[in-house]
């Protein structure tokens, strides 16, 4: 009985110690591990050799003809807008398109502040292009909450998410391009982030999408190009046609 008794403290003293080791032990040699600790396994780390590839080195350049994950895809040289550009741009000069397509930098493109300060302005060209693939992105992306005129009347809504905010919001119209951009990066409240699924250039389309749709549903007859209002205008006062007197025939029935 007491042989037992000495048997089952000595394996329970062994695991014990096989489990938790001398924590705070000094050693030259290499430590037992059942399980190898993540410090001391085999990976590539940053800015340091390695003697899996043959040129020693650990970081990779990209393979030819590949894009890297969060960049987007090449596109031709474009003039920056006169009005507005990207922090360190002169207006009217050329620009490469090919950005990283996640936020990393800290001017306007990426962060939606000028200096301390949220700015106001598209640092992209609206095209019609644009718009599409912001209303597409919007649509995909938005529309589940904040519906498909922004009015907050999404899908997720009807289900009892009651805290979409309507983006016709007088305070929402008013608001800085870049502090939309910010929430649609970092999230706000309830609304989570999209940073890590939304590339930066279709935060910009999808924003510009949106104060399309604002204007839309707060339109004033000023808002519309004159020959237009003038064709409007020109429906408006024409007469309705008569409508045709029944038969007789129809009569005698």
């Amino acid at each position: 009985m007491l042989r037992g008794f000495f048997l089952i403290f000595l394996l329970a003293g062994i695991v014990i110690v096989a489990m938790c080791g001398f924590r705070g032990e000094h050693s030259t040699r290499t430590p037992w591990e059942i399980f190898p600790d993540m410090v001391r396994q085999q990976k590539v780390r940053p800015q340091s050799p390695i003697d899996f590839f043959g040129d020693g080195r650990g970081p990779r350049l990209p393979i030819a003809s590949t894009v890297p994950v969060g960049y987007e895809m090449p596109k031709p040289q474009m003039k920056a807008p006169p009005e507005i550009t990207p922090s360190g741009a002169a207006p009217g000069e050329e620009l490469s398109r090919t950005r990283i397509g996640f936020s990393v930098g800290t001017d306007y493109y990426n962060t939606g502040k000028m200096g301390t300060n949220w700015g106001t302005g598209i640092p992209v060209p609206v095209t019609a292009e644009l718009m599409q693939r912001g209303q597409q992105r919007f649509n995909i992306t938005c529309s589940v909450c904040h519906g498909l005129t922004a009015a907050g009347n999404g899908v997720a809504k009807q289900y009892g998410l009651n805290t979409v905010a309507t983006l016709q919001d007088e305070r929402i119209r008013k608001m800085a391009d870049g502090e939309i951009f910010n929430t649609i990066t970092n999230g706000k409240n309830t609304m989570m982030s999209y940073g890590g699924n939304v590339p930066v250039a279709d935060r910009w389309a999808i924003i510009a999408y949106v104060r399309a749709l604002q204007r839309s549903q707060n339109a004033a007859a000023a808002d519309v190009p004159a020959e237009e209002l003038a064709k409007l205008e020109k429906a408006e006062a024409k007469p309705p046609e008569p409508k045709p007197a029944p038969s007789p025939e129809g009569q005698k029935k």
